[in-house]
């Protein structure tokens, strides 16, 4: 009975502690007087992004010569821009210069995460791609990564763009809390939504899906979910053997990425 007792009263103790820690279990944030690890051999310009409520979010223009439109990547819940720069080259594999920015609190940005604070630097780097560099919309590849997924989901829904790339995405922040902490009502009481499931059926343009068979962290099931409410054209890729934490970006995976809205346009064009 005391240990009845010891349970149900710290369970509610347990609820408010992680209530309390949800912003900095959600997002990891790493500020560039942290951590920050310039690049040697990145060609890159600083870039300087704004909100509409004035906050500055820091990016990095990684342009390359005679590409088309622009990748714009959203990067996930830990560290900063700086922890990506290897990524970079890969993406512009993709046959287009890349933006690649930080949310509030990472990096150099201004301010404190939120999914607000994400979504408002995703739509000011997306401002910027069209109003800076004059890119079409419809030549703006929204990519993003695990967290980055939920902000590219988001901005895919509601602007414009070439298509979507996810990888290692989830269905809802809420979904990912529940799996690894069954005993927290997380669909009740998370604040941070990223209700990706909600959103996908709005993205018009092609989505791309890829996920890690040995993904723990977040299963394949919600990568699945995500592609069967996805629209169309759209395109699943499982990477056997990956994990969460492991590079998703593999030759494998940018051939099947360029495979795919190559078809897809190469069909559109012909109708």
């Amino acid at each position: 009975m005391r240990w009845a007792l010891a349970i149900v009263c710290a369970y509610p103790v347990l609820v408010v502690v992680l209530l309390a820690m949800e912003d900095s279990l959600v997002y990891m944030a790493t500020p560039a007087a942290s951590s920050w690890a310039e690049p040697r051999d990145l060609v890159k310009e600083d870039v300087e992004l704004h909100s509409a409520d004035g906050t500055r979010f820091h990016a990095w223009w990684c342009p390359v010569t005679g590409s088309r439109g622009a990748v714009l990547f959203c990067h996930g819940q830990r560290g900063n821009l700086s922890h990506r720069a290897w990524l970079v080259p890969r993406l512009q594999r993709l046959g287009a210069s890349v933006l690649i920015l930080d949310y509030p609190g990472f990096g150099r940005s201004e301010g404190s995460p939120s999914e607000a604070g994400c979504y408002a630097a995703a739509d000011a780097a997306y401002d910027w791609l069209v109003e800076e560099q004059k890119i079409a919309q419809r030549e703006i590849l929204i990519v993003g990564k695990s967290l980055g997924g939920g902000v590219a989901t988001d901005l895919a829904s509601r602007r414009p763009n070439r298509g979507l790339v996810l990888c290692m995405a989830f269905t809802s922040l809420p979904d990912v809390a529940q799996r690894l902490l069954p005993v927290v009502p997380a669909h009740w009481l998370m604040r941070n939504r990223f209700d990706n499931l909600g959103k996908i059926g709005r993205c018009k343009g092609p989505v791309f899906i890829a996920h890690g068979t040995r993904d723990f962290k977040i299963p394949p099931s919600q990568a699945e979910r995500l592609f069967d409410a996805a629209p169309g054209p759209k395109r699943y890729f499982a990477m056997e053997g990956l994990g969460h934490e492991w590079p998703c970006f593999t030759d494998e995976c940018l051939d099947a990425i360029i495979s795919f809205f190559e078809e897809v346009e190469s069909n559109t064009a012909r109708k």
